[in-house]
């Protein structure tokens, strides 16, 4: 019988999930190997920039380095490891900060539950990537998939790129905002006078190998909706106006919160999200004073709460450095991905994306446990948040907990509940 409901994924983000301790037809086929390093590399970031340690630097003279960028943040966040309860949030945007082909998440809760505020904790914990100097677009200095139409033409007439690292950006999508801001906008007169594109990127451009999130996304216009719909679907961000096209990649994590209570997304974003997570109110009373007491502590010193959470901030980052270099040499063996397309098919999951999201994010639970192969607990870990917003067939019916998904799951896999 399993130990806890899958939906809460409480052991999964305990780096440990517990689907060995179910009683298994097969046996114990869970693998839970650790993926150690000699040199170990942490990295401290604050809204200021990175700044890299060494694991032996993790002294005092360290400490003082790293409260000292935080005093020089303008707007400090509050520390992701600070964040009490909402497990599956959590364990979601660490998978998808591994892998960003997963497709983002969807997170969907009662209000005041801090859902905007575990979003923007995830500034400290993202990586360093390549990017062209003084690129608006973000473009990669080595893939040509990801390279604004200026870089590309430089790339390939063979001129040298120069490249700089820079943390992946986290840019905030306004309800209020127009689509000219989102997408960008072309100077018209510039064009018509000098015949040149004079283009002003917008939201999309700036979000390009970044993060886009997107606060009560359910309210969000539609004709936004369409555009987000057009990007995610393509990667790619086509702006036209009086007859001059301009095209530039925007491949994005989408990260979308709302209350479920002020009305559902449309069924085509809906399903754009690789995973859906469930925020509920905390009901114990010592663990609702505990949040209270953080959060008031945060608001009266946020330099000395953040350096209380610094070496806890650092072992993370420091775990999702490696899982992403661990990444690429994860394998799914076939008899694995076979139970994962037999759950989709006896869910009645419509298309194929249900599937390529559960492996995906499957490849990236098993590198953040440190191992080369998928097993068993890493699906089960993130099969729930893969499919859960699949399922719903009717329009006027809620969206599953995640019971169903558990009981093919252990069908499939054999395992008694």
């Amino acid at each position: 019988m399993f130990s806890s409901p899958i939906s809460s994924v409480a052991s999964a983000f305990a780096f440990a999930p517990s689907i060995r301790q179910v009683s298994s037809k097969r046996g114990n086929a869970a693998h839970n190997g650790r993926y150690k390093t000699a040199a170990r590399t942490r990295f401290y970031r604050g809204n200021a920039g990175a700044v890299k340690l060494s694991s032996s630097a993790v002294a005092e003279d360290v400490h003082q380095e790293a409260s000292q960028t935080v005093s020089e943040a303008a707007r400090p966040v509050y520390p992701f490891t600070a964040i009490i309860g909402q497990e599956e949030m959590k364990f979601a945007a660490l998978m998808n900060i591994i892998d960003p082909n997963i497709g983002g998440i969807m997170v969907m809760g009662d209000r005041g539950t801090g859902k905007s505020t575990t979003v923007r904790s995830l500034v400290d914990l993202l990586p360093l990537i390549d990017v062209v100097k003084d690129d608006p677009f973000m473009s990669s200095p080595t893939d040509t998939n990801l390279m604004s139409p200026d870089v590309l033409a430089t790339y390939r007439a063979g001129e040298e790129l120069t490249t700089t690292q820079v943390p992946i950006n986290m840019v905030d999508l306004p309800l209020g905002a127009t689509e000219d801001r989102v997408c960008g906008t072309i100077d018209i007169e510039k064009a018509l006078t000098e015949g040149t594109k004079a283009f002003e990127p917008g939201l999309l451009a700036k979000a390009n190998r970044g993060i886009l999130y997107v606060d009560e996304v359910n309210l969000l216009d539609d004709h936004l909706v369409d555009v987000l719909l057009d990007s995610a679907a393509s990667g790619w961000n086509t702006v036209e106006r009086e007859g001059i096209s301009i095209c530039h990649p925007a491949r994005f994590i989408l990260i979308g919160s709302g209350n479920p209570e002020e009305g559902e997304l449309r069924p085509q974003l809906l399903d754009r999200f690789g995973m859906h997570a469930q925020i509920k109110t905390v009901k114990l009373p010592e663990e609702r004073v505990q949040v209270v007491e953080e959060r008031t502590a945060f608001d009266a010193d946020p330099k000395a709460f953040r350096a209380k959470y610094m070496e806890q901030q650092q072992e993370v980052v420091e775990k999702v450095t490696l899982a992403r270099a661990l990444l690429p040499e994860v394998e799914v063996p076939m008899e694995i991905r076979l139970k994962i397309s037999q759950v989709c098919a006896e869910l009645d999951v419509d298309g194929l994306r249900g599937d390529l999201v559960t492996t995906r994010a499957a490849r990236a639970a098993a590198s953040f446990r440190g191992s080369k192969i998928v097993t068993d607990e890493d699906v089960y870990s993130v099969i729930t948040l893969c499919l859960r917003h699949r399922l719903r067939k009717d329009p006027m019916a809620t969206i599953d907990e995640g019971t169903k998904v558990v009981e093919v799951f252990s069908n499939v896999f054999g395992y008694d509940q």
